[in-house]
């Protein structure tokens, strides 16, 4: 299991993978030290992410390999069809994965995503348009969609 510790715009992440492909990307609460050498399963994910903070990749094309359940799994699939720069609802992803009934089971699934940024749950939204629950917190959810958005959004207060 291969291990690295990168520095992002929102803070210190952890990539965790193997030649069978990344299965946790994290960001992490406290300060790391940065790796200095980068493992070679863990090369073309620390250069994917880092084009996508420069504004350089919409899309991911790395191999991936979480663990979860077939359900969880079945709902990151779906997560990965939400384009850059969009958002849905939790309503909307239960109704695309078949079962309006099931939005809890998606909203949990969704905040067990072990793979930040690459599958976008920072995507999914309340039906009111409200920035709901983000394990990396509301502040990055905020960024991740501004970051996306085709708009430049001024600030009247900084």
């Amino acid at each position: 299991m291969a291990v690295c510790v990168v520095e992002s715009p929102l803070g210190f992440t952890k990539i965790v993978g193997t030649e069978d492909g990344i299965s946790s990307i994290s960001i992490l609460n406290s300060e790391e030290k940065i790796t200095d050498i980068i493992p070679l399963e863990l090369e073309d994910c620390v250069h994917q992410l880092h084009d996508y903070f420069e504004g350089k990749r919409t899309q991911f094309d790395i191999k991936l390999n979480p663990e979860g359940t077939d359900f969880q799994k079945k709902v990151w699939n779906e997560l990965q069809t939400i384009p850059y720069g969009k958002t849905c609802s939790y309503l909307e992803l239960s109704q695309q994965l078949g079962d309006i009934k099931a939005i809890r089971a998606v909203a949990n699934a969704n905040g067990r995503n072990p793979l930040w940024i690459v599958i976008p749950c920072h995507r999914v939204i309340g039906s009111d348009g409200s920035l709901t629950g983000y394990a990396g917190g509301l502040y990055r959810k905020q960024w991740l969609l501004e970051h996306e958005s085709p708009y430049i959004q001024q600030r009247l207060f900084e």
